[in-house]
């Protein structure tokens, strides 16, 4: 395979690695940036997701240089933020985090913005920036308690992981919900092929009967 199609993926997400896979995309190596995530001064939550995603792939750019296996690759990353009008959610690391955005969220409408950043081998930056509206029935108490308890949330922005218990949670949805995952992969795979990733190159290829 040449280097010019490898794929290091900015992030150490499984649920992001899990959605490339999805895709039918596998990455060649999984270099995730820790960068400082607080937001701005009145940061916008649409600015923030850009700005992080942006950062992080920068960092592993950079982190590549003088690497011959890799350092002409593609590298990718993004960075989810959810939000309640401009107020950002953080990303819960705590289960009193976890219940204080699940209060927020409760029978209201919210916005998932996921920044997604690639950087060609040659060094050229692209990016994208999704949004998903999203709709949470009235919850009370106990339920907010038993998903604490759950342990689901945990590392997730917003406090809940849509695929997985929270799922029941919503009650609308407008637009992607790969992006709510963490990933919006229509946007994703048309970015890496639109730089001329070959994003089937990891397709198996079978023989028809």
């Amino acid at each position: 395979m040449s280097n010019m199609h490898k794929l290091v993926l900015a992030s150490g997400s499984p649920r992001r690695i899990e959605l490339l896979q999805q895709a039918g995309i596998e990455p060649d190596r999984i270099l995730p940036a820790d960068i400082d995530e607080t937001p701005q001064r009145a940061e916008h939550p649409r600015s923030l997701a850009k700005r992080l995603c942006r950062e992080k792939a920068e960092k592993a750019f950079a982190s590549m240089q003088g690497d011959a296996e890799s350092e002409r690759g593609y590298v990718l990353a993004a960075d989810t933020v959810v939000a309640v009008g401009r107020r950002i959610l953080p990303k819960a690391e705590t289960s009193d985090d976890a219940a204080f955005c699940l209060q927020l969220l409760s029978g209201r409408s919210h916005r998932v913005y996921t920044g997604v950043c690639l950087i060609t081998p040659d060094g050229k930056q692209r990016q994208r920036l999704v949004e998903t509206r999203v709709r949470f029935k009235r919850l009370p108490r106990t339920e907010i308690d038993r998903y604490v308890a759950s342990g689901e949330w945990r590392g997730k922005a917003g406090g809940y992981g849509v695929q997985g218990l929270a799922g029941a949670f919503v009650v609308k949805m407008s637009g992607s919900y790969s992006n709510i995952v963490g990933l919006p992969l229509y946007e994703t795979t048309a970015l890496l092929a639109g730089e001329g990733f070959d994003i089937h190159r990891s397709w198996p290829e079978r023989g028809l009967s």
